[in-house]
């Protein structure tokens, strides 16, 4: 698989100086492209995307109105559907569009009109998610102010950057302090979002609540009783993702707006049927749930895997497993495989681990099996 830093990558250095060229009078093409392709190669995407914009800020001309208008002349004249479609001779987009944002906030930030303007039209190509976030930094509510109507933009990127720019705490993105500790200004957001007609700007409604159920988990849960409440199928779905992190944790109130009660079962296991496990194979186990209640019952059943850490210690990370509805009386059978390979988000160590359940919200069993890595 090609590292994902080559997304920032000689040729888009070389379509940048093209473009440039083509824009700027007395640019000298060679020594720019010179300048960054000399130290490209040694470094990862974002220190990538940093050298660019730092060589591009230098031979851009000083009035901001010059070197926006630059800026705004190489961006390709298309607008496309994702980040990957590559920049060409017609213009820049794309991952081309992570350094040029770069330059709009290092250069921009005394001039918050022209500087949302341009990045309303570099997230058309791409995404702006990181580059509004520093303006929020500096002066949130004259940030707000100029993103608001956006959520009602005829192009889904723009109305997208709403949600996912103002996001509390974006991967990869500086973390909005003054959003972490009172999420409120973007909640009128979120409202207006909700429905949208695409899944893609809904998906980000999704992943914003979700960043906000980190430090208000209550507050979230409000919401979600709110939004279910006469729900279409879209609806549903948006409050299903945004809640996924709540649920996993067995929040109550969480649980509650989507209508899950304290389960009424007795649980024979998890019972484990490979106590013994090799380094790139499976655990193995299974379950039988029996309904104690009276009434007919909706179980969502998550399993936690209690994973060895480098101390010794064990540390249970939640999967999501499935639902099941329990008539009273009745009895379920299930079982799963959990495979244990090499992922980049993780370290194995060898040794006891081990298997619990948790249905709607509530632990249920504790089994362990061991873990034998490659060589043992």
């Amino acid at each position: 698989m090609e590292p994902f830093k080559n997304k920032i990558s000689p040729d888009l250095v070389r379509c940048l100086g093209l473009h440039i060229e083509r824009h700027l009078q007395g640019f000298d093409r060679v020594s720019y492209e010179a300048a960054i392709l000399a130290g490209l190669d040694k470094l990862e995407l974002k220190q990538r995307a940093r050298l660019i914009a730092d060589e591009t800020g230098k031979i851009l001309p000083e009035p901001l109105d010059a070197k926006f208008h630059v800026l705004r002349s190489i961006l390709h004249p298309l607008e496309n559907e994702g980040v990957d479609r590559a920049s060409n001779d017609e213009g820049i987009r794309g991952w081309g569009m992570m350094p040029l944002g770069m330059v709009v906030t290092d250069h921009g930030l005394g001039d918050f009109e022209k500087s949302f303007a341009l990045l309303k039209e570099m997230t058309k190509r791409a995404t702006a998610e990181f580059e509004v976030r520093p303006f929020l930094d500096k002066d949130q509510d004259k940030a707000l102010a100029i993103m608001t109507p956006w959520a009602k933009d005829e192009s889904v990127h723009v109305r997208r950057l709403v949600s996912e720019g103002t996001r509390p705490r974006l991967p990869w993105g500086m973390r909005l302090k003054k959003l972490v500790e009172d999420p409120s200004p973007t909640l009128p957001l979120l409202e207006a979002l909700k429905d949208d007609p695409e899944e893609y700007v809904r998906r980000s409604v999704a992943n914003h609540l979700n960043d906000i159920a980190k430090d208000h988990p209550g507050l979230v849960a409000e919401i979600a009783a709110r939004w279910l409440k006469g729900a279409d199928r879209n609806r549903q779905k948006l409050v299903r993702h945004a809640c996924r992190s709540l649920i996993k944790q067995g929040h109550a109130a969480t649980l509650t707006a989507f209508g899950l009660k304290p389960p009424e079962i007795t649980v024979d296991g998890p019972n484990i049927k490979t106590p013994r496990v090799t380094y790139g194979g499976s655990v193995s186990f299974g379950i039988e749930l029996r309904s104690s209640g009276r009434t007919t019952q909706d179980l969502v059943i998550d399993y936690l895997v209690h994973f060895k850490k480098a101390n010794g210690t064990l540390a249970p990370k939640v999967f999501k497993w499935t639902k099941v509805k329990l008539e009273p009386g009745e009895t379920a059978s299930l079982s799963r495989d959990h495979a244990i390979r090499p992922i980049t988000t993780r370290v194995y160590y060898g040794g006891t681990q081990a298997i619990g359940l948790r249905i709607n919200g509530k632990d249920f069993g504790f089994s362990e099996f061991e873990l034998v890595m490659d060589g043992a």
